[in-house]
């Protein structure tokens, strides 16, 4: 199953030199059957997308609580055995928790397939989403304008052997 786990550039360089996303119970998103409802497609490239915007979000959530975090939204897309992701079914029709699966064990970095970071020019609109998050939760229509803005930027590919220039340690 690919799983998106949403990080910070800092919590991307710690896996890089750990090896690891972390271990279980490990947050992701992933393609479930309420995404799936939610959706309203069967087309899964459509799907997993949506899972990555998912993930793209609790990235953005991360950079609200972490005021040093680069303003760069990071969601890593990991292979793991079907058996290892979970939802949880009292939490799979919550808005919130769509797409948003526990993932058992320890995810080691190798696994991962791809990395989708913000670019540059994303970091005034996410530093602005990061900021108006809370009143965007608490209903305030402005503000989740201003959520959206940080959407509108799609995230990047990056191959994993490139994480260490992403992460200021490459040569």
């Amino acid at each position: 199953m690919r799983v998106y786990v949403p990080l910070t550039l800092s919590g991307l360089a710690e896996a890089y030199k750990t090896g690891e996303l972390g271990s279980g119970p490990l947050l992701a998103y992933a393609v479930t059957p309420a995404l799936r409802e939610w959706y309203l497609s069967d087309d899964i490239e459509e799907l997993e997308y949506a899972a990555l915007n998912r993930a793209a979000l609790a990235s953005l959530r991360m950079l609200a609580a972490d005021a040093e975090a680069v303003r760069r939204r990071v969601v890593v897309a990991v292979d793991v055995p079907d058996r290892a992701a979970h939802a949880d079914p009292d939490r799979g029709l919550d808005p919130a928790a769509l797409g948003e699966v526990r993932v058992d064990g320890v995810v080691p970095l190798a696994k991962a397939a791809a990395v989708h970071v913000d670019a540059g020019d994303a970091e005034a609109d996410v530093t602005a989403a990061a900021e108006a998050l809370d009143a965007a939760d608490g209903g305030d229509d402005d503000a989740q304008f201003v959520v959206d803005g940080a959407e509108d930027h799609e995230l990047l590919w990056f191959a994993t052997q490139e994480i260490p220039n992403l992460v200021g340690l490459g040569d």
